[in-house]
């Protein structure tokens, strides 16, 4: 067993491996093999092999290449994505539990975010960012 993982091991030196993009490529191929299970057959199912053989063709590709340098640019370019994506959903997460004990409102000039408690009646609200004023019930 230890002669196959150093033979294993001297065949993947200089190579580039896996990382995050080939973990989601398979994860996406998962699901396709998942969904094509449930379709019995026809043009649907014959779209969904293709994808995943080229899928699979790409996740070997990347993880036997030598051009270490792209397939770390591929990598980044695919975190910065992920990054905007995890985001975008962590901050629709904050203010829907935000919601809980504050109403949200919107700067009519400047479209600054403002956070108000909830209960205080027909409030006054200034901007921090631009000062301007306008009246809304909290």
């Amino acid at each position: 067993m230890n002669k196959l993982r150093e033979k294993f091991e001297r065949f993947m030196y200089g190579r580039y491996g896996s990382d995050r993009l080939n973990m989601f490529m398979v994860i996406v191929l998962l699901i396709c093999a998942v969904i094509n299970l449930f379709v019995g057959g026809g043009y649907f199912s014959v779209l969904l092999t293709s994808w995943e053989f080229l899928l699979l063709l790409l996740i070997y590709f990347r993880m036997f290449s030598k051009n270490i340098s792209r397939r770390y640019e591929e990598n980044q370019k695919y975190l910065a994505i992920e990054n905007r994506v995890r985001r975008f959903f962590g901050k629709q997460k904050y203010i829907q539990q935000q919601r809980k004990d504050f109403h949200i409102y919107t700067c009519p000039q400047c479209r600054q975010k403002i956070r108000i408690p909830k209960g205080k009646g027909k409030i006054s609200i200034r901007c921090p960012k631009c000062g301007a004023e306008f009246v809304k019930k909290s």
